[in-house]
């Protein structure tokens, strides 16, 4: 038994590392990484780039403050300084194994302000299903609004649907069908790990207590802006790097919205920050878009990069932190 969990934890971290590591290797063969150099120093407006930092900051914290009001129904008080840490350390831990972070600040909670752990975990799984939620809606609506779009696009360019599929490589087909079978192996895990969950009472009792926390929200407008205060953070968050290059500046709110979509949905593939599936979704509507190959590789690298950079900060940041804070006894 101990031998297959030590197995099953190993292939948790390198699967998805190989998964996007493959990715990524095959969209980058063969290119030119000394010119992302120049592109850094002398092609790139860092100030966009710098502006949208505080909106990545922001959606975390929205995310911490909203956790926080989920779980008061339930008789737990948490720290709201402890809180946006568990959030910078949940996001930053993912990095290392995708998917843990949902644990890990469960965890940090427990560890610091004694909030019950299958409580904490049961408003996680509330937190997702709303967020998956507006996303869809979102969806919906940037494709109503966008579909003009496309329509002109085919029109001025005389590309079709069969064209499109034409230029599609055969190696793009194998990563678009690498990408549904890790999303369908994700969600087989999950409702594997529910099965196990189901066989401890005390877990699935506070599972559910967290899915029912949310009738009980004092203030449901608050609630409510904080959750659109999380994806328009994030989406400012991304959009705003579209100024930092001269080849995307140009391409509109509405590019930026499917661009975001896209990416948002790509990394439900458990890969580390979505590497890869995001910088292949991103990249190819991009392209869509009229952004040239070269560059658009150039943005998803870049982009994708630097925020990274931002998580890992900032949950560092807040396990420095976290060593000055006290715990509290319960």
């Amino acid at each position: 038994m101990g031998v297959k969990k030590t197995l099953s934890y190993t292939a948790r971290i390198i699967l998805p590392l190989f998964l996007g590591g493959a990715i990524l290797y095959w969209m980058y063969r063969g290119f030119d990484f000394r010119s992302v150099r120049h592109v850094l120093l002398h092609e790139m407006n860092w100030t966009w780039m710098l502006l949208s930092f505080p909106f990545g900051i922001l959606a975390q914290m929205f995310r911490a403050w909203r956790w926080k009001q989920t779980l008061e129904p339930l008789g737990e008080h948490p720290r709201t300084s402890i809180c946006v840490h568990s959030i910078f350390i949940s996001y930053a831990s993912s990095l290392i194994v995708p998917r843990i972070g949902e644990f890990a600040r469960c965890g940090v909670l427990k560890s610091y302000d004694g909030v019950s752990f299958p409580k904490a975990l049961g408003t996680v799984v509330t937190e997702r299903a709303i967020d998956s939620l507006l996303v869809l809606i979102i969806t919906g609506l940037t494709i109503l609004f966008e579909m003009s779009t496309f329509g002109t696009f085919f029109e001025k360019t005389g590309t079709s649907i069969d064209t499109i599929l034409q230029k599609f490589s055969p190696a793009g087909y194998f990563v678009t069908a690498v990408c549904g079978m890790a999303a369908l192996m994700l969600v087989h895990l999950l409702l594997k790990r529910l099965s196990i969950y189901n066989k401890v009472k005390t877990t699935l009792t506070g599972i559910w207590q967290g899915v029912l926390s949310m009738k009980n929200v004092k203030n449901v407008p608050l609630f409510i802006f904080f959750t659109l205060g999380i994806w328009l953070s994030y989406f400012l968050h991304y959009y705003l790097t579209f100024f930092c290059f001269d080849f995307t500046e140009d391409l509109g709110l509405g590019c930026a919205l499917v661009t975001f979509i896209v990416g948002t949905i790509a990394v439900i593939v458990p890969t580390p920050n979505g590497a890869g599936p995001w910088h292949f979704a991103v990249k190819t509507m991009l392209i869509l878009y009229g952004v040239a190959d070269v560059k658009a590789l150039y943005f998803v690298l870049i982009v994708h990069t630097v925020q990274t950079l931002l998580v890992v900060f900032l949950g560092i940041w807040s396990v420095i932190a976290l060593g000055f804070s006290k715990r509290r006894i319960q």
